[in-house]
């Protein structure tokens, strides 16, 4: 009888959602307290967007360069251990494949039953280092363009969020006719952009809405007193 092919769907874009997250969320709440700060202090919307452009440029290349070199470290971090990894297989083998044993337990094999698995492991050291660091470190093998991969989406995530709130600026003479626009304009991305993160990582969306314009609320509030603060000390 003809079996119909099993195909599982599975999210593996986590990195790449997690670097959306972190530069839409910045982009879409430091900018905004940015213009909605100098709306107090200044008049002219055109005096704001400049500001604004010059802080969306300046932490577009910050949150990228940053993502960069975590990205960086974690693939140097996976590199060295696994370079330790290798030496101790060949150097304290026996040790190895105690530590072998005690992974495949955690998961329920006995002794017996974990015995091939090692044996079979032992003729193939690549394959055993890289078991080591997937079940002892808990270490998976990074993607060799992560770095540029994740610079590029977090600071293009952080341009796209910046302009939202900044948006309004760009069709008023006055920034305080600006401001209520903005303002709509931000809630409205962060529950949207939300959503979509429900969507795509298998949480509720309208929770995931909700969530996301709550945080973000809250730290563009933060960000929005902290400027109307020094601007009034």
């Amino acid at each position: 009888m003809p079996q119909t092919p099993h195909a599982e769907k599975h999210f593996t874009s986590g990195a790449v959602v997690r670097d959306i997250v972190i530069g839409m969320s910045d982009g879409l709440t430091v900018p905004f307290a940015l213009a909605a700060g100098l709306t107090g202090a200044i008049a002219s919307s055109g005096i704001v967007v400049t500001a604004g452009l010059a802080e969306i440029a300046a932490g577009a290349i910050a949150m990228g360069l940053g993502g960069y070199l975590a990205a960086r470290s974690d693939a140097e971090h996976y590199a060295h251990e696994r370079e330790r990894e290798v030496r101790e297989i060949d150097e304290k083998p026996e040790a190895e494949m105690y530590e072998v044993v005690e992974s495949l337990e955690r998961y329920g094999l006995s002794p017996e039953e974990c015995r091939p698995i090692v044996e079979s492991l032992r003729a193939h050291p690549d394959a055993w280092a890289d078991f080591m660091m997937r079940f002892e470190l808990g270490l998976e093998k990074p993607d060799p363009g992560r770095a540029l991969a994740s610079a590029c989406t977090i600071g293009g995530a952080y341009i796209a969020g910046g302009l939202v709130p900044l948006a309004p600026y760009f069709f008023t003479e006055t920034s305080s006719k600006a401001l209520g626009a903005s303002v709509a304009m931000t809630a409205t991305a962060l529950v949207i952009f939300g959503y979509v993160k429900g969507t795509f990582t298998g949480a509720r969306p309208v929770r995931s809405a909700f969530q996301t314009l709550l945080i973000g609320s809250l730290a563009a509030a933060a960000a929005f007193t902290i400027a109307r603060l020094v601007q009034g000390a």
